[in-house]
């Protein structure tokens, strides 16, 4: 495996250098930050959040839904992921799967469900 300088310095240091990554829209490189820190603290949501938001932008859905996937089943309200794994399904053409989790997220915001 190749390092650059994007695997170097603490867990914070890769966090803020992913994050600066996603937000300039590079979100393929934001990935490459985010997959190992996911890996190395399994049991936080932020960066694997992150992490799915990198792979949907970059056109990864698989990726994207297994990390969701991931989220929902740490955080099961956690709305957003929900939403997100919905619209990442739609994009898939899977809208009978999708529209379970849009309608929960739409109840956790306390959006009209119909």
């Amino acid at each position: 495996m190749e390092f650059t300088y994007f695997d170097h310095g603490t867990a914070a240091e890769r966090w803020e250098r992913a994050q600066q990554f996603f937000d300039a829209k590079e979100y393929t490189t934001a990935a490459s930050i985010l997959a190992p820190l996911a890996d190395e603290v399994p049991e936080q949501v932020a960066p694997r959040l992150l992490l799915a938001r990198a792979y949907y932008h970059s056109a990864q859905l698989r990726r994207a839904e297994a990390e969701l996937r991931t989220v929902v089943d740490l955080d099961p309200v956690e709305g957003y992921a929900r939403l997100m794994l919905g619209r990442t399904l739609e994009r898939q053409g899977r809208d009978d799967e999708a529209a379970a989790h849009l309608r929960m997220a739409a109840a956790m915001s306390g959006e009209a469900v119909v």
